[in-house]
């Protein structure tokens, strides 16, 4: 049956991050197979592009109650409180995914996550992006994992694998970007590089962010130029193709990240990832990756060690990734989530017996 979606994303295009990026593949993905998708997001895009599906961008409250009155189902990619209170009206089903954790940088649990957590009570179903945002969060939510945009990652005949190591992600401290540098030099200085390809550098980082000046002060301090280079934030085909000259990605985030979607998108392009213990990251690489201690450099050397002295088991890791993508595709992340929204619909009762849900307005 044919729905009316209402999609509450805070942020959205061109702002760049995991939950923008899940919310545009989602709602293509609803509005492919047949649904009527309205976006509504606070993000404003000045060069207007165009999207498969409506997207309203900064909506006045008569726009917003307006929306949730046309809609048959709000779906909250992340709890978006400004964007779905007028639901307390209108009382429409609804399905939030909890993309991230509910609580402050710090792990705290402040007063807009006490309101968070109220709202997801009145939630008729609730996702949670990896088992472990599931357990602290929200026990009794359906765990569905990320997609990726497997159009844009995939493999690139001709490419050879020419560097050994890359990191992708925001430079800043949580995300570990100095200890992949420390353990890199940490290789170097044991004379580990014979496992190594010949060609230089041998690790790209690619990303911007606070913390650049310091990595790059943290390469030269170490005498690493020559084997580690800093080449500022890429996208679209530029960065499939350089994820493609790579081995291995470098996940070394010190906090507990949700998910990890570049776990999927280098994967994806052939890298086997090698990530921190903590969070979803776990769930990310499934079975296509190596896993060591969070925060320690000796434990990420350990690993490194472990992967790039065995061929065999990098074969295995590759030959893994490929069952491991399949479930993260766009049209079968998508048929888990419109599973769920049809269950929610089912716990829902019409509002008069003249009047079927999908159709009452």
């Amino acid at each position: 049956m044919k729905l009316k979606i209402l999609f509450l994303s805070h942020n959205f295009y061109p702002d760049i991050g995991g939950i923008e990026i899940n919310s545009d593949i989602l709602a293509q993905s609803f509005s492919e197979v047949g649904h009527d998708v309205h976006l509504l997001t606070w993000s404003k895009d000045s060069s207007n592009k165009k999207f498969p599906y409506l997207v309203i961008r900064n909506p006045s409250k008569r726009k917003l109650f307006a929306e949730h009155y046309w809609a048959d189902l709000v779906f909250e990619n992340n709890p978006c409180l400004r964007l779905a209170w007028p639901n307390l009206f209108f009382r429409n089903p609804s399905v939030i995914v909890l993309n991230t954790w509910i609580t402050r940088i710090n792990g705290k649990i402040g007063f807009q996550d006490r309101l968070k957590l109220l709202w997801l009570k009145h939630a008729n179903k609730v996702i949670a992006v990896s088992d472990a945002v599931r357990k602290r969060c929200w026990p009794s939510a359906t765990v569905i994992a990320n997609p990726y945009r497997s159009d844009q990652f995939k493999i690139i005949p001709g490419i050879k694998k020419t560097i050994d190591f890359v990191f992708l992600g925001r430079l800043v401290s949580d995300k570990g970007a100095d200890h992949a540098i420390k353990a890199i030099h940490q290789l170097i200085s044991s004379n580990y590089k014979s496992a190594f390809l010949k060609e230089k550098p041998l690790f790209t980082i690619i990303g911007s962010g606070p913390e650049y000046r310091n990595l790059q002060q943290l390469i030269s301090e170490l005498e690493m130029e020559l084997y580690i280079k800093l080449v500022g934030p890429l996208s679209g085909e530029e960065l499939a193709i350089c994820l493609n000259r790579h081995r291995f990605l470098l996940v070394p985030s010190l906090w507990e990240e949700p998910f990890g979607n570049v776990v999927l998108e280098a994967m994806a392009c052939g890298c086997i990832p090698i990530v921190s213990d903590g969070g979803g990251l776990p769930d990310a690489i499934g079975n296509a990756g190596m896993k060591f201690q969070r925060g320690d450099i000796d434990s990420l050397v350990n690993t490194i060690v472990e992967i790039v002295n065995n061929p065999s088991l990098e074969l295995k890791l590759k030959n893994e990734a490929i069952t491991h993508l399949t479930s993260h595709r766009p049209d079968v992340v998508a048929s888990k989530y419109l599973n769920v929204v049809e269950s929610a619909l089912h716990l829902i009762k019409p509002r008069n017996e003249s009047t079927y849900i999908t159709s009452h307005r």
